[in-house]
This record gives C-alpha cells, sequence and structure tokens, in this order.
C-alpha cells in the first residue's frame, strides 16, 4: 500500500480512538479530512491541474510584466482558488435553495468584485490588460448553473459567451504590444488559452450539466433574514439584470411620451393653450405709454437658460416588427448584448458612444451608423457590415462576412476571422482603417488600407493606383 495511505488511516485511526474515549463524534471534526479525501478526487485533482499548467504560464507572464497586470493577475488566482474551494465543498453539501445559493457563492463573488473594481476610476495604462481580467472572471460563476429555468446558459456555452467579451479586450493587448513587448503577449495568449480550450474543456468533461451536488452531505446554512426596515417610502427596485428585458423593449404606446412626441401630444389634446392668457388692448406694444422704442443698458437682463430637447433620444435595444434589432443612443455601456436572433434579422446601431455590443447568432447584416469609439463582436452575417458616419470603431468578426462596407469614417479597426478572410471590403471617404488577420500562431497581423490615390493617363485612359509612402 502506499505510504501517505497508510500514515493518513494511521492518522483516523488515532483519532477515533481519542473520540471515542472522549464519549462521541461530531459532524465538524470530519470537516478537514474530508477537504483531504476530496483532493484524490477526479475532477479535484483535473481543477489543480489547470491551476497548476495554465494559471501558473499567465501569473509566470504577469511577474514578468509586473506592476498592475500583476495584481489584475493575482485577482484571477485567487479567483479560480475560490472555485476550486466551492467544487470540494459541492461533494460535500446537499443542492441549496437561491438564498442558500448566494451564500455559498459568497466568496467567488467577493473576488469577481475586486476584478470589476480595478477597471473603476480613472484609466491606467494596463487598462486592456485588467479589463480582459475583470470580463472574463464572470466565465467562472457556471457553478452557479442549477438547471434550465435557471436564467443561465449551460456551464459550457456560459464560459464561452463570457470569454467572447473578455476576448475584445485580449485581442487589443495583442495588437498594442506585438511588436513592443513579447512578455505582454504571452500573458494575454495564456490567459487565452485558460479559458479557452482550459476552463471550457474541464467543464466539458466534469460538470456539462452544472455541479453535481451530494445526496447525503450537510446542508447550506442561508444567510439570517435581515429585519424588515420601518415603514417609509419603497426603496427604488435593483437594476435589472438583462438589456434584453429593459424598459426599452416595451412597445412606444405604453410608455410615456418624450421629446417632440410629447409636444405633438400636448398639441392634439389641446392642453398647450390652455393656461394661457388672453391678451387685452392695454397690452399691445402700439397702446403701450411705457415704451420709448429705445432700449437702455439698464433695462437689459440677463437671457434666463431653457432646458432645450435633447438632439438624441431615450437608449433603446429593442426588435422591431420581428424584423429589425434596433440599438440607439447608448453611451458608456460596456455590456450590450443581442441573443435570440436569426439569419432574416438585421442589426441596426445608431448613434450610440463608448458602448460594445455583442452580436450572438447569425443576422442577416449589420449597420453601424453615427457611432464614436464603438466596439461591436458578431458572428455570421449572411449579407453585409456596415460601417456609415462613425469615428474611432472597432469591428471584430468571429465568424463568416462577406461584405463589409466602409464610408465616410475615420478610424476603423477590422479584427477577421478564419472565416471571414474572404470578405469583400469596400471603403469610400473614409481614413484610418486597419485590417486585423489573425495567424495560426494566434497572433494578429496588422493591414492598413490605402486612403490615397494615383491617377494617371496611361494609354487614352486614366490607371488608379493607391499611393504609398517610403520613408527612411
Amino acid at each position: 500500500m502506499d505510504e501517505k495511505l497508510i500514515e493518513r488511516l494511521e492518522r483516523a485511526v488515532s483519532r477515533l480512538e481519542s473520540l471515542s474515549a472522549a464519549g462521541g463524534v461530531g459532524s465538524r471534526d470530519f470537516a478537514a479530512d474530508d477537504a483531504v479525501d476530496f483532493e484524490s478526487d477526479p475532477a479535484i485533482v483535473a481543477f489543480s491541474d489547470l491551476m497548476a499548467t495554465s494559471l501558473a504560464r499567465v501569473s509566470s507572464a504577469a511577474e514578468s510584466i509586473g506592476d498592475k497586470v500583476l495584481e489584475a493577475t493575482k485577482i484571477l488566482e485567487a479567483a479560480f482558488a475560490a472555485l476550486k474551494e466551492l467544487l470540494i465543498k459541492v461533494k460535500q453539501s446537499q443542492k441549496p435553495d437561491m438564498q442558500g445559493l448566494v451564500e455559498f457563492l459568497k466568496p467567488l463573488n467577493e473576488v469577481i468584485c475586486k476584478g470589476v473594481a480595478l477597471t473603476e476610476g480613472r484609466r491606467s495604462d494596463f487598462f486592456n490588460h485588467q479589463k480582459t481580467i475583470a470580463e472574463s472572471l464572470s466565465a467562472l460563476a457556471w457553478i452557479a448553473y442549477t438547471g434550465k429555468d435557471c436564467g443561465m446558459s449551460l456551464p459550457i456555452a456560459h464560459v464561452e459567451d463570457c470569454w467572447q467579451m473578455a476576448e475584445f479586450y485580449n485581442n487589443k493587448v495583442l495588437v498594442e504590444y506585438r511588436n513592443k513587448d513579447p512578455n505582454h503577449v504571452e500573458w494575454a495568449k495564456a490567459v487565452k488559452e485558460l479559458y479557452l480550450p482550459g476552463l471550457r474543456d474541464y467543464v466539458k468533461s466534469f460538470y456539462p450539466l452544472g455541479p453535481v451536488w451530494s445526496t447525503s452531505g450537510k446542508a447550506v446554512i442561508s444567510a439570517p433574514s435581515k429585519p424588515s426596515p420601518p415603514a417609509g417610502p419603497a426603496p427604488p427596485p435593483p437594476p435589472r439584470s438583462s438589456l434584453l428585458t429593459s424598459d426599452s423593449s416595451k412597445p412606444s404606446s405604453s410608455a410615456p411620451k418624450v421629446g417632440m412626441s410629447a409636444v405633438f401630444q400636448e398639441i392634439n389634446s389641446g392642453g398647450v393653450t390652455s393656461g394661457l392668457r388672453k391678451v387685452t388692448a392695454d397690452m399691445k406694444t402700439k397702446n403701450r405709454t411705457d415704451r420709448s422704442g429705445v432700449v437702455s443698458a439698464g433695462e437689459k437682463e440677463p437671457r434666463k437658460s431653457t432646458a432645450a430637447f435633447s438632439k438624441t433620444g431615450p437608449p433603446k435595444l429593442e426588435l422591431q416588427m420581428g424584423r429589425k434589432w434596433v440599438v440607439e443612443n447608448h453611451i458608456g455601456k460596456k455590456d450590450l448584448v443581442i441573443s435570440e436572433c436569426d439569419s432574416k434579422q438585421s442589426v441596426y446601431v445608431y448613434g450610440c458612444k463608448d458602448s460594445v455590443l455583442q452580436v450572438q447568432g447569425k443576422v442577416n447584416n449589420i449597420t453601424l451608423d453615427k457611432c464614436s469609439k464603438m466596439g461591436i463582436v458578431f458572428q455570421d452575417v449572411v449579407a453585409a457590415f456596415e460601417v456609415v458616419n462613425c469615428n474611432s470603431v472597432e469591428v471584430q468578426s468571429q465568424g463568416s462576412a462577406p461584405t463589409i462596407s466602409v464610408d465616410n469614417t475615420s478610424g476603423c479597426q477590422l479584427y477577421l476571422s478564419k472565416e471571414s478572410l474572404g470578405a469583400s471590403i469596400t471603403t469610400a471617404k473614409s481614413s484610418e482603417i486597419n485590417v486585423l488577420v489573425s495567424s495560426e500562431e494566434g497572433d494578429w497581423g496588422e493591414h492598413s488600407l490605402p486612403q490615397q490615390y494615383v491617377h494617371e493617363y496611361v494609354n487614352g485612359q486614366f490607371v488608379t493606383t493607391p499611393l504609398s509612402h517610403s520613408g527612411a
């Protein structure tokens, strides 16, 4: 027999003897040994191996970089360690109710919140590294899956979807440091491999349908309920977790009118003129005796500022007539998602700024119009992807896109997957257009599209060629 096993058995026998002499065995006395036993479980061993290989590779690259990247990586290590502890506890515990599950997941949730906090406030020089970690940590929440009615995707799909959002920032790290520092490139590649295929394949092998709780283990104790607050105004409702169920998705007829719609509604109802006073004869200018026609400097009063109508309407993310997804006027929203779509629907994005949209699924076409500092990640497009009247946008294709059109746009980064390399790219009145192509090694090769051309009259016709610049 193995020496370690013999040693453990001897320790257990001695403990049982001492407890028997003391008059009984308590359930708490087995807690430490239970953890040791589960350390040899195949699922726990495989997760430890994932941490010792893929996670260790990320940590090694972060140590070579130091500073903020190392700080973010430490949080990543803490999150994986917390998940391992939860995996062990799952094998020791019965399936909890919803309140018990919240209490059970609290250690992991606290670490995820720390990762998100790194990206708040003033941006550091390593914001893309920090954002990659913060976005990716939500993939560890697959352990919260309790069934098809829990509101989550299956664990494998959950890991993949969460990484897609993190990959948007991870690709920025690859592009920024591709020719500057190999340590950053190694870090970005290691983080991706930690999740895909690392964590995804682990979940696929051991927990494809979620965690398997013990039937004979101890129950997870819910946190004690807080005493009811004194009578008073009701607190505001918590923010909605899904953008697709936001108030903007309600029919416009059921929502209060805003902007010019409210003005016309008021005119039609006759309410605009109901509060006006009748002008009498003595109030007319020609009958006023206090008006000399000269305006003195002392009589001039500063103009009072009035609230003007906003040029942009309220934010929208809704499906109109079952055929067109409309995404409008979002500012600073990094988590816009369209998940339920099909190849007969189109996506129209208008007036968004400093936001990120993810389109999960195949759609007919996507149009980006009058957006700035906007990022969009999409799967497949049947017809075309169009960028019109935009400024500083980033577009990432993860599937096929036969046609890409860029018109009247300044600053556009196109990330093309292997499936979309055959795309026909058309540009007009646009500048700073760069196309990034992924190689077999996972690196991104950058290609700039020309914006200046030379026209020469040759053999009776004009010949147009791109203008190339050469420097010392």
